[in-house]
């Protein structure tokens, strides 16, 4: 049964030993995400802030971050069943005969709960507040101790394609100026920048009605996230995941419409062509994103449950809460990725390659310079462009084995031959390039050679001990008393 919304999500928490309640007053500022850092690094629960400094509104944070909380908040025994109910739907053709058809009418029910539902009225609506509101009356973090001053980090962030109308929600950071103005973190190649910059270029409206949702049930918080195609309605893959339709309210001020489980609601607007310096922010790079002038959010309503959950995260040095919650967007697109590339077997990326740093990929190779043609493929998947490093390995290589990859490629390549270097598209986030946005990629081809790719030396097979001798000393093991 699909969560209600955040607190059913923390009552199972609970339940599961996954969460833990820290009922003495601990500060927002650095002191809740010291906590938050230290319980991720070790293992630790989920944990629920009841007192937090300043504020009558509980914070919950690590809700995400491990693989088990992930596989309770998508309801699954492992994030790789959702992958193979995607399997299943990229498989689905017409039917033959009358019990074929029967055979696909459940999926086609299924199919039918992917879609949002509009409600008149929700959770949310609890109490709304249009004049004496303030942001301050919640516990917002400061992460760390350069960070420009509080950041909601776990917002869904909905505004609408001015070209075809279709919803997009997104999870941009929003630093808080002051008590009803923050900034909006939308980076150059994501779709909120991009619905911006097609209203700026249009020039027939001052004002773009923006948004954001706080805390709702763990699948629709989490569709955020997702590196979904523009204009692909992330509330209805929240409703694949949940297997339930989720309930959208309208707002109290705009034509936009939120999550009607959510917690608390900022409703608002972007003035256009208005800019203010945002950051830095210690980022999910393990280093500080560095400041820069982007769009700022100004707030004219507040609507929210009587007692809200303030849901955050923390992000910096990996591994942190992101890091599980982009495993399990490593396994659930795999599918989609092999539909374009069925030649790849399995992909992994590292914790310390902090998502886009590093991709290794497994392939079944089937010609020469195969694994250049997977390079360049990735590069042009959506967000998978900004992949700085990819290494590409045969399909006898496990790529969720780090040791395996790096002793396999390390001996396979010759760097000349074997690496590439590429210009392109880059994360905004990426301090190291030589300018925002534009840089340089490097694929490494860490495949076995073949004599079409002018490699005529002999390849040397991997050192095994027979299976034979492997049993008999088996036996002879447990002899020796070892």
């Amino acid at each position: 049964m699909a969560y209600t919304d955040l607190l059913d999500f923390i009552h199972v928490l609970e339940k599961k030993g996954e969460l833990k309640r820290i009922s003495f007053e601990v500060d927002p500022l650095l002191e809740i995400a010291e906590f938050a850092d230290r319980s991720v690094k070790a293992q630790g629960p989920a944990l629920l802030f009841e007192k937090p400094k300043g504020s009558a509104v509980p914070v919950l944070i690590n809700a995400f971050a491990s693989m088990r909380r992930m596989e309770l908040a998508l309801e699954v025994d492992s994030v790789d069943a959702i992958a193979a109910r995607i399997s299943e739907y990229l498989e689905m053709r017409m039917p033959e005969g009358l019990i074929g058809k029967l055979k696909m009418l459940p999926k086609l029910a299924e199919m039918g709960s992917f879609f949002p539902r509009r409600v008149s009225d929700g959770p949310c609506k609890e109490v709304v507040r249009k004049k004496d509101f303030s942001l301050s009356d919640y516990p917002i973090l400061q992460c760390w101790p350069q960070d420009g001053g509080r950041y909601i980090t776990l917002p869904m962030v909905f505004s609408r394609n001015p070209d075809t109308g279709k919803r997009n929600c997104g999870c941009y950071r929003l630093q808080v100026f002051d008590e009803r103005t923050t900034g909006m973190h939308w980076q150059t190649h994501k779709q909120g920048a991009e619905h911006y910059r097609r209203l700026m270029k249009e020039g027939k409206q001052k004002r773009m009605d923006v948004a954001v949702a706080i805390g709702s049930d763990p699948a629709t918080m989490y569709s955020a996230i997702l590196p979904l195609p523009p204009d692909l309605d992330e509330m209805m893959i929240a409703g694949f995941l949940r297997g339930k339709p989720v309930e959208m309210v309208k707002c109290e001020t705009s034509d936009l419409e939120v999550p009607a489980n959510s917690e608390i609601v900022l409703e608002g607007y972007v003035e256009l062509g208005e800019l203010r310096r945002e950051g830095p922010f210690g980022d999910h790079t393990g280093f500080y994103s560095l400041d820069d002038d982007y769009p700022v959010f100004h707030v004219t309503c507040i609507t929210q449950r009587k007692d809200p959950i303030y849901a955050t995260t923390i992000v910096g040095p990996p591994p942190m809460e992101d890091f599980y919650m982009g495993k399990a967007i490593e396994r659930i697109f795999l599918p989609l990725m092999r539909l374009q590339l069925p030649e790849i077997r399995d992909i992994s990326m590292p914790a310390e390659g902090i998502f886009h740093n590093l991709i290794l990929v497994s392939i079944r190779k089937s010609y020469p310079l195969h694994a250049r043609k997977v390079m360049h493929a990735i590069w042009g998947l959506g967000q998978a462009m900004f992949s700085k490093c990819i290494v590409v390995v045969d399909e006898d290589v496990d790529v969720q084995n780090v040791r395996e990859v790096a002793w396999k490629a390390l001996n396979n390549i010759d760097p000349e031959r074997d690496i590439q270097f590429v210009l392109g598209p880059v994360d905004s986030l990426d301090h190291s390039s030589r300018l925002p946005n534009y840089g340089s990629k490097m694929g490494i081809d860490a495949t076995r050679k073949w004599k079409e790719e002018g490699f005529t030396r002999p390849w040397p097979d991997v050192i095994r001990m027979s299976d034979n001798v492997k049993q008999r000393v088996a036996e002879m093991w447990k002899k020796a008393g070892l």
